[in-house]
């Protein structure tokens, strides 16, 4: 008879015995089934911890908003979060940023220096040169994973704009998303920017669509309720251990996007226009001891109008605009502060340290001299009108536009500095207001701190405060040296001198050297609205040609003073400083962005061909077939039972993309060139049930980006409907929404359906996409 009992001792005797000793001795010696005497205790692998009374750390960056906007700093807008926290802890009125988004955002989170971790540029726009790819590497943790390593729970919420290009489909790899750079949780989005009524949203690497048909939905209020979320379940499991949160919202970058009552909360406070506006600010700073005394204000651009010399409908329009913007900054501050009250209410206020950034560069001019109902149009080379502008005024703020503010506002939001968003060789691109709160430590509440400080001093500060040493090596690789200088110093000690004594700076061409108390920096070459598809960018002015300027900060807090004509002595030496800095520290060779483009990793660039066998959301552009500047063709092998509906393939959505369809069981092509510029080819009458191959096929008219096109439409190859497509997108497709397959998701590309019906009701076998 067959025994298990009996089959398993003896199986497990001979294993045993095959073990060797001391096993087997066990076995000899008759002792299998009874205790062994250990010569240890037990022992378990041990998880991190963090040193005794660790802080809890809040980071807090917004995006786009300007040294000169929040009322804490002088400026126009209330933001009571930040204001509080200015009373309770520290202002740094010396604190610099990159002057662009990924740049402030890569030094923040690893402590070097931008190009140090080959985030040169937006990672939109990489380069094959040192310090220009994107690509973060494994040799520059991030302070995330250090402060996870030591024992700290860590989550990011909001805009990540770290990930190249290339990496951001579904195939990977992770290594730079927010959970492969040390966070643990992330809840947010991997692009410059997103709709807030209806983002591109991740959570972690699995992609969320948004709700639909929720009025009251906004991101910023979504993004808060999940930190608020994460934040209690880790304290219901873990409230001695710390917590790392990083938490980026997207506003104010455009699209300024917030409730209609935000908006109204802002009526007729910017009529009196722009000028007015920014000597408001530089007075109020004044008062505030944010700039000194005698401070003289620096004189407008001779790019920008001034406000007297407009009409008034560009005066209803241009304010308008502009108090969409204050709305988004105040509406962020909010939500924020729902999230500061969820820490106040646990009670780990005291003991949590919050770095609270306005902004990661200054305010951003790239909506040009009008500003823009799309951001689109800038990225795709089409030219928006001020009547197609005004259009659009009740939409302004709403989910059917994309807007951004003149640059002259920007310019008034940025007091008392010159200058924007990507000028990284004058304040007005770097000057960012700083906040530092911690109760526990930090007892000088509402002082200023004048210590001249860089974003990369922020992680090195962190991790100063938590007792984390930077190891030598991270995961087996070896780490490179930290740039950045702890600010904990200047905590309890307001005059002590600035550690920091030099700062090299370099983006979108705009360079400039800080050394004891001077700032040397070129004129920028171009415009923040000429950086863009079918601009003429200006390659023949090359870096040993720029203009450069000379500032002495210690007497010249506004950079009102250019000296560098009258001490060129002094402005050689701080160009021969920056020639040094700028080749220790990965940014030579100095640039465009569209030279050494060549050879891009990419996943799709080379093919050809791209079949789908299955309903499919999210691809993300790289992945997906290239078509701009391109002939293509969709070929769908479907099968209908009748007046069949819904997305055969599409990709974008509002703000640009096309998508291949039908309709009442016709077929239809509509091409979303943004705005005004749609392009629909519609066949005449329905299909009859059964199986059919469906066609699109576009014939470009040159194969360049932007160029317009004949779309015919076939059905099992008879053609049904053709017509023109008067332009097509160039730049990006859409830097926020993918491609899908039998169906649409997140906004729709026409208005002909809606996402929450678009699923295709036929039969789709397969959807084969060509280019040629």
């Amino acid at each position: 008879m067959f025994k298990p009992r009996a089959l398993l001792s003896a199986l497990l005797t001979t294993a045993l015995i095959a073990a060797g000793s001391p096993a087997r001795a066990a076995v000899d010696a008759g002792m299998v089934g009874k205790t062994v005497e250990s010569s240890h205790a037990p022992e378990w692998p041990m998880s991190p911890k963090a040193a005794p009374n660790a802080p809890n750390i809040l980071v807090i960056m917004t995006d786009d908003v300007g040294f000169g906007v929040t009322q804490a700093f002088g400026g126009p807008v209330p933001t009571p979060a930040f204001d509080a926290l200015a009373k309770q802890g520290l202002r740094y009125n010396r604190f610099n940023t990159t002057a662009l988004c990924s740049p402030t955002r890569a030094s923040l989170l690893t402590g070097r220096e931008p190009h140090n971790v080959n985030m040169g540029n937006v990672t939109n726009l990489p380069t094959g040169y040192d310090g220009y790819t994107t690509v973060i590497p494994k040799s520059a943790a991030t302070v995330a994973k250090l402060l996870k390593d030591g024992g700290y729970n860590t989550a990011m919420f909001g805009k990540g704009h770290l990930t190249p290009e290339w990496e951001m489909s579904a195939a990977g790899p992770h290594d730079r998303w927010p959970t492969g750079l040390g966070f643990e949780y992330f809840y947010g989005f991997l692009s410059a920017d997103t709709s807030m009524w209806a983002p591109s949203i991740v959570e972690n690497t699995v992609p969320v669509e948004p709700p639909h048909g929720d009025p009251g939905y906004h991101f910023e209020r979504d993004m808060a309720d999940h930190a608020i979320n994460w934040l209690r379940t880790q304290r219901a499991s873990a409230p001695d251990k710390p917590f790392f949160i990083y938490y980026a919202p997207g506003l104010a970058h455009t699209p300024h996007h917030v409730p209609k009552d935000w908006i109204a909360r802002f009526k007729g406070q910017f009529d009196a226009g722009w000028d007015v506006v920014r000597e408001q600010s530089f007075e109020r700073q004044k008062a505030l001891g944010i700039i000194p005394k005698d401070a003289r204000l620096s004189p407008r651009p001779d790019s920008l109008p001034a406000w007297s010399s407009l009409t008034a409908d560009q005066k209803r329009v241009y304010a308008r605009l502009m108090e969409v913007f204050a709305a988004s900054v105040a509406f962020s501050d909010y939500q924020t502060g729902r999230l500061i009250e969820e820490i106040r209410r646990s009670g780990d206020f005291d003991n949590t340290m919050i770095v609270y950034i306005q902004g990661d560069n200054g305010s951003s001019a790239e909506g040009g001299l009008n500003g823009l109902a799309f951001e689109q149009s800038s990225i795709t080379g089409r030219k928006e009108s001020f009547e197609e502008l005004k259009s659009h005024f009740d939409d302004f703020g709403g989910p059917k536009v994309y807007n951004h503010f003149p640059a002259a506002w920007a310019w008034a939001m940025n007091s008392p500095f010159p200058w924007w968003k990507q000028i990284a060789s004058q304040a007005g691109g770097t000057r960012n207001g700083m906040v530092i709160s911690w109760p526990r430590r930090i007892r000088d509440g509402g002082a200023i701190r004048s210590q001249y400080a860089f974003v990369s001093d922020i992680a090195p500060t962190l991790l100063e405060a938590a007792g984390v040493i930077p190891p030598d090596h991270v995961d087996g690789v070896a780490q490179q040296p930290i740039d950045g200088i702890s600010l904990a110093y200047s905590f309890e000690a307001p005059a002590a001198p600035s550690r920091r004594t030099t700062q090299v700076f370099e983006m979108m061409e705009n360079f400039g050297i800080y050394h004891n108390g001077w700032m040397a920096g070129t004129l920028p070459k171009r415009l923040a609205w000429e950086v863009g598809a079918g601009v003429d960018r200006k390659l023949d002015l090359g870096p040993d040609q720029r203009k450069w300027t000379l500032f002495n900060l210690d007497k010249d807090f506004t950079t009102a003073n250019d000296l560098a004509a009258r001490n060129p002595a002094k402005l050689k030496e701080m160009q021969a400083l920056f020639w040094k800095e700028a080749a220790r520290n990965h940014i030579l060779p100095i640039h465009d962005y569209s030279q050494g483009a060549a050879g891009r990793p990419s996943v799709a660039a080379e093919r050809r061909e791209f079949l789908y066998t299955a309903p499919v959301s999210r691809i993300a552009e790289d992945a997906a077939p290239h078509t701009i500047g391109n002939s293509f063709s969709i070929e769908a092998d479907v099968t209908l039972a009748g007046k069949d509906q819904g997305v055969l393939l599409t990709q974008g959505g509002r703000f640009g993309g096309y998508a291949f369809y039908l309709k009442d069981g016709r077929p239809v092509f509509h091409y979303n060139a943004v705005g005004a510029d749609q392009f629909t080819v519609r066949a005449d009458a329905p299909l009859e049930p059964g199986a059919h191959k469906l066609t699109a096929r576009f014939v470009i008219d040159e194969a360049r980006p932007g160029a317009g096109g004949t779309l015919t439409i076939s059905v099992d190859g008879r053609e049904v409907a053709s017509g023109r497509i008067g332009r097509t997108v160039q730049g990006w497709m859409s830097h926020t929404e993918g491609l899908d397959v039998g169906q649409d998701g997140i906004t729709s590309v026409s208005e002909d359906y809606d996402v929450t019906a678009s699923r295709f009701s036929g039969t789709l076998r397969s959807v084969l996409v060509k280019l040629f």
